[in-house]
């Protein structure tokens, strides 16, 4: 039988040709192995997405910076939308000192706070203003280690003459109670300071942090604060008067309970042309720096908001 030798380098590539197919296959193999392993990172990503670390929380302007809070359990949030509001101009067009709600869920009112800093004023002029309440400092804790109680020295003239114009009332107690029964002493001397007066507006109880090195309040707790404005509140009540909170954003935020505190009325400082405080409240005081005729010094500017229906 003839053949023929087959030549040597055939030979060779024979050889070779089932490694070079071995390599092949691998390759597809790891190449097939890749794609299922990112459909199925890919899936799993769609059907497993990253938590959000976020979740049920509020981004909310704190009086200092926009942060994230989680809100207080079981207090309603506020209705008022920054749409419902308008500030009056003036005739050269520069903005009025009068904020203006021009929703429809709220009944309003125009007013001011004042403390004997205002000196002289005259009621009258600001009830053609406009002018419908005020609220006027009683009297006050001073913020040393004595903290003595006083009275506000323009507190009786301030209500005979808003009552004589025609202009509701109510009273604020500046506190520095440092315990609960500093925060009963506090509600016993405005009863005290009454005597007897009637308003047509709550007291409220107004604590505020004194930033002194020798201040009595710098180390208040959150739960030593709202048990003293609770106390404050309820022998308020006892007494025959409504009661509220006076509070800023952070202190409304970070210092105060609002759920045990959801009983009384609450009277927050959020300045500007409207509220962006996150919870219901029932006063608004939007500025610091009001000018109005009848009181040479600066005041505070304020909103009531009455539920219609």
């Amino acid at each position: 039988m003839d053949y023929v030798t087959e030549p040597r380098r055939l030979r060779r590539r024979r050889r070779h040709a089932p490694l070079l197919l071995l390599i092949l296959a691998a390759v597809v193999v790891m190449g097939l192995l890749a794609a299922v392993v990112l459909s199925l990172r890919d899936r799993r990503s769609q059907q497993e997405p990253e938590a959000d670390p976020h979740a049920g929380q509020v981004y909310v302007n704190d009086g200092a910076n926009m942060v994230w809070l989680t809100p207080h359990e079981g207090f309603p949030v506020s209705a008022l939308p920054q749409e419902d509001f308008r500030r009056d101009e003036n005739e050269d067009g520069t903005p009025g000192q009068r904020v203006r709600y021009i929703g429809a869920d709220y009944a309003t009112r125009w007013g001011v706070d004042v403390s004997n800093y205002q000196g002289t004023i005259d009621w009258a002029a600001l009830k053609a203003q406009g002018v419908e309440f005020a609220y006027l400092r009683i009297g006050l804790r001073g913020y040393g280690e004595a903290g003595t109680l006083y009275p506000d020295r323009s507190f009786v003239r301030y209500y005979e003459g808003a009552q004589a114009a025609g202009i509701d009332v109510g009273v604020y107690m500046f506190s520095q109670a440092a315990t609960p029964l500093e925060a009963a002493e506090e509600a016993l001397y405005v009863q005290q300071l009454l005597d007897g007066r009637e308003l047509q507006l709550p007291v409220y109880y107004d604590w505020e942090p004194v930033l002194q090195e020798d201040s009595r309040t710098l180390d208040s707790s959150r739960l030593l604060l709202t048990a003293q404005a609770r106390v404050f509140c309820e022998l308020m009540e006892r007494a025959g008067y409504d009661a509220g909170v006076y509070m800023n954003r952070q202190q409304g935020y970070y210092r105060y309970d609002l759920k045990t505190l959801s009983p009384y009325k609450l009277w927050i400082a959020d300045y500007g042309d409207w509220p962006d405080f996150y919870y219901r409240f029932d006063v608004w005081q939007y500025a610091a720096d009001g000018r109005l005729d009848g009181v040479s010094e600066i005041l505070d500017l304020n909103v009531e908001f009455v539920p219609v229906g």
